[in-house]
């Protein structure tokens, strides 16, 4: 297997660092992504559901980064591997990664002495990802520090994620799929959501197929902190990295 896709230069402004003052500023990080597929169905079936979309798979990156405030280029290395290597999401229309490869650079670290920078490569069979169960279907754990917890949350055909807040977590989600319903009005995919506190919120899957998003937790899910309420969804404006991708 040669196959590969590769995203090389992708600009990421986000908290990294474990200094004081890198945690309360962005910095910028340069991705360098190679992925090892099967592309050969794609190429001759033009189907985009049998590779990878770049332009999804780099939303998702920056999503990860933007929102992980990881403390160490090394534990982002790992929380996007583990990402990228897990099997696709239930619903999401994607060939399975079979290795990968990321060096991320800090360039403004060491102001512009040397750059330093981080690079991992690993296969799939590296990724054992722990399921949970829940009513509304299944979660995906994919990565947790002390500080974020990073989660597919898949949601079965006819099932819902209840209206609730959070007081002590705040939480950032993107769609995988397209077909989920938010606040009353439709999910597109690659767009996201970031819910502060106590901002009543949910989603409803009125499809007959899974329907998946990403989910970032800061600090990791406490399940006491998933908070039913009864009242109406609070609004909430739904972003998109479409027009803005570096």
């Amino acid at each position: 297997m040669s196959d590969r896709i590769e995203i090389q230069r992708l600009h990421v402004e986000c908290v990294i660092g474990i200094y004081p003052h890198e945690r309360e500023c962005l910095q910028p990080l340069i991705v360098d992504l190679t992925l090892e597929l099967d592309l050969e169905g794609a190429g001759a079936n033009e189907a985009i559901a049998q590779t990878v979309d770049y332009a999804a798979l780099s939303h998702q990156v920056r999503f990860i980064l933007e929102h992980g405030h990881f403390r160490m280029l090394e534990t982002a290395a790992v929380a996007l591997l583990r990402y990228l290597l897990a099997p696709p999401a239930r619903g999401e229309a994607r060939a399975q990664i079979l290795a990968a490869e990321i060096r991320l650079e800090k360039p403004e670290a060491l102001r512009g002495a040397a750059l330093p920078a981080v690079q991992m490569q690993r296969s799939a069979d590296w990724v054992a990802l722990e399921r949970e169960y829940k009513p509304f279907g299944e979660v995906d754990v994919i990565h947790e520090t002390q500080d974020v917890g990073i989660y597919r949350l898949c949601i079965a055909p006819g099932k819902e994620i209840p209206m609730h807040v959070h007081h002590q977590m705040r939480e950032a989600e993107l769609a995988l799929t397209s077909g989920l319903q938010c606040q009353g009005e439709a999910v597109t995919l690659g767009s996201y959501r970031v819910w502060g506190f106590d901002v009543a919120h949910e989603y409803r899957n009125e499809t007959g197929d899974w329907q998946s998003i990403l989910c970032i937790d800061s600090p990791p899910f406490i399940e006491e902190d998933e908070r039913l309420v009864d009242r109406p969804a609070d609004p909430v404006v739904a972003r998109t990295y479409w027009e803005n991708l570096a």
